[in-house]
């Protein structure tokens, strides 16, 4: 007999509606200046560089990820915190993922050296400004912690997407922002880090789930449209059995109400398949462009300064008298 025979036909998988993407985009940018503006009430002329480096290095992200169709791709600011783009696909490129991460930090480091650079021949102190806040934000952001850039990029080069691995990573990247913004004194970084903590207890659970369904040789390593009606409902019966709210919420309401639900909770337990395709020249390459955006702005003060203290001279007379 066939699987259908045994096994009720999973619902279908809502997908999320791209419409009015732009629209919470521009919401979200709103919040996020008007939010600033309240608490820094004088630091006009630095929030809006802030949002043009953000807006910069998200734009990287956002258009890689139009261009190697991802589905429902969408910027969101957070206010006081920062932004991101979210998009996803049924099957991940190794190498498609690592542009898509690299598109955000490798060319605002490039933008702010390139600022810098020119500011002298034009004596323009926002070029300075701008310059080390594109150098400050996308050097901090390349740092190998999750959920920076930098993070994403050493998972994909380690091709580690084994739960136990994303969770030792994220538990040791919480502990460290939490530590870091103790240390310099910074609460946004410390309640950051707590908040990191939160979604480690999330990752957690996700861990002990998967473990579960391996040991019961049940295939979660695969899409949503390829996975078998059998191996839904062993995964469905699993989440219920772990949360006794949703078996409460499943009881009172019409399959019709609830069928979308489950078919959300499965999916998030699945794990996407990923090519590996990326070769080691490629690999080679990325890690050279990483170590050089990380150290190069240091080894050109280091190297160079007597050089930028004579060209930025004017700069550092005006940072005095203001």
């Amino acid at each position: 007999m066939e699987e259908y025979d045994f096994y009720p036909t999973k619902p279908e998988l809502s997908e999320p509606k791209a419409k009015g993407n732009l629209a919470l985009t521009i919401f979200s940018i709103v919040l996020f200046v008007m939010t600033f503006l309240f608490v820094f009430t004088e630091e006009v002329t630095f929030i809006f560089h802030l949002l043009i480096v953000l807006l910069i290095h998200e734009m990287g992200h956002f258009l890689l990820m139009k261009l190697f169709k991802y589905k429902n791709v969408r910027m969101l600011f957070i206010p006081l915190m920062g932004a991101f783009v979210q998009g996803s696909k049924e099957e991940y490129s190794q190498k498609q993922s690592l542009l898509v991460v690299s598109a955000g930090p490798f060319p605002g480091v490039i933008l702010g050296i390139i600022l810098i650079l020119l500011a002298s021949n034009y004596q323009a102190a926002w070029m300075v400004d701008l310059g080390l806040l594109f150098l400050f934000l996308n050097i901090l952001n390349l740092v190998p912690l999750d959920p920076l850039d930098g993070g994403q990029i050493f998972k994909l080069l380690v091709k580690k997407n084994q739960d136990l691995f994303i969770l030792v990573f994220s538990f040791v990247s919480s502990l460290i922002l939490i530590s870091v913004g103790w240390y310099i004194d910074s609460y946004v970084l410390m309640i950051f880090g707590f908040v990191m903590g939160f979604r480690v207890r999330s990752i957690q659970a996700q861990y002990q789930l998967r473990k579960e369904l391996k040991e019961d040789e049940i295939e979660y390593k695969t899409t949503y449209n390829l996975l078998s009606n059998k191996d839904f409902s062993k995964i469905k019966a699993h989440i219920i059995a772990r949360t006794p709210a949703l078996r409460t919420y499943i009881d009172s309401v019409s399959p019709e109400e609830s069928d979308p639900l489950i078919a959300s909770q499965v999916n998030g337990v699945l794990l996407s398949p990923v090519q590996n395709d990326a070769s080691l020249f490629f690999k080679i390459c990325l890690i050279f462009l990483w170590i050089t955006s990380l150290v190069l702005p240091f080894i050109l003060l280091f190297v160079f300064n007597d050089n930028i203290r004579e060209n930025y001279e004017w700069y550092l007379k005006l940072l005095s008298n203001q």
